[in-house]
């Protein structure tokens, strides 16, 4: 067979290749997309995030931040929240979530959604150029809580809030599912994080979330001075 033969063929048979296997990445992308949608509409039955993105005190045009925004629960609604002229920062250390939250972010049209890769002791915000943050299921995963929070107090202009949602000791698997091992901290103890790091306490609630089959989650919504 001619060489110029075999080289089509060889190149046909990429081209093939290509296509069924970006056939398959779609294919997974949608499904994943699909399971994730249906975990999260589960989830907005017990997790309460109206009342979470109302402890931001948000409005049209803010910049916050979803500080372990994960596949993207809380920064997809806080993208709606702040509106065009806003901007959310979804921050992780995880780069598969970050790029799973991409691609929902551009399939819902939220432009105004940026990906930050976050390191374990920095999160990387600009200083003094943000609104709000929220830590929703995240703070007990952090491996040097003090220095995050005082990156997100220099992250926060004078006012700024800071939410803090997390499940109580003992809420164990039901109310962390995916967290292994970490440490879980009290409302008290992370009272006096906040404290320590310059923030004003502004409400605590110690049983914000009390759901049989998630367990005990506490809120605290601090300020910068």
């Amino acid at each position: 067979m001619p060489r110029r033969y075999r080289l089509r063929i060889a190149l046909f048979l990429v081209a093939v290749g290509g296509t069924v296997f970006l056939l398959g990445a779609t294919q997974w992308t949608v499904g994943a997309i699909r399971r994730v949608d249906a975990v999260e509409s589960e989830r907005d039955l017990w997790q309460r995030p109206a009342d979470v993105l109302q402890a931001l005190d948000l409005g049209d045009g803010k910049v916050v931040v979803d500080l372990g925004s994960g596949v993207g629960y809380f920064a997809l609604k806080l993208a709606e929240s702040v509106g065009r002229r806003g901007r959310v920062l979804a921050v992780d250390v995880r780069r598969f979530p970050l790029l799973f939250l991409r691609m929902r972010a551009v399939l819902r049209g939220r432009s105004n959604l940026e990906i930050v890769h976050g390191e374990a002791d920095d999160p990387h915000l600009p200083a003094g150029g943000v609104d709000a943050i929220l830590v929703a299921n995240t703070f007990h995963e952090l491996e040097d809580p003090g220095a995050v929070l005082s990156r997100s107090r220099e992250a926060l202009r004078s006012g700024g809030r800071l939410v803090i949602v997390d499940p109580s000791p003992g809420a164990g698997e039901a109310g962390s599912p995916r967290r292994g091992a970490h440490h879980h901290e009290s409302s008290v103890s992370a009272e006096a994080r906040l404290r320590q790091a310059g923030f004003e306490i502004v409400r605590r609630d110690d049983k914000f979330i009390d759901a049989p089959s998630h367990g005990c989650w506490w809120l605290i919504v601090a300020r910068r001075p």
